[in-house]
């Protein structure tokens, strides 16, 4: 797996490439604490690069809401596309989190 942080505005933007599974997801986690330590509160994933996520990675993601939302922060995630939408779909994660098609049409509307 493979992360890349950037900050646009006031939103902390992550890209995820590769698997997000047990054995990668405390990559994630990790890149994600870094991003909470550091002060952020919005946070847009970008899964464009995301061939896969295990129900692990989507605990993960859980976790990381919940960190957020007790900040008054949010999570939102954009490139969502083939088994990853699908799991998130079936997992009720698109009645959940707000999900954009691009990263722009995310950090325009947000």
């Amino acid at each position: 797996m493979e992360i890349n942080t950037k900050k646009v505005e006031n939103i902390a933007v992550a890209s995820v490439k590769g698997r997000m599974d047990a054995v990668t997801v405390q990559e994630f986690e990790k890149s994600v604490s870094e991003l909470l330590s550091g002060g952020e509160n919005i946070l847009l994933v970008n899964f464009s690069e995301l061939e896969y996520i295990s129900s692990a990675g989507l605990r993960s993601i859980l976790a990381t809401a919940k960190q957020l939302k007790a900040r008054n922060g949010e999570i939102m995630f954009t490139g969502l596309k083939n088994t990853v939408k699908e799991v998130f779909e079936i997992s009720g994660f698109y009645s959940i989190f707000k999900t954009f098609e691009t990263e722009e049409e995310a950090l325009t509307q947000r």
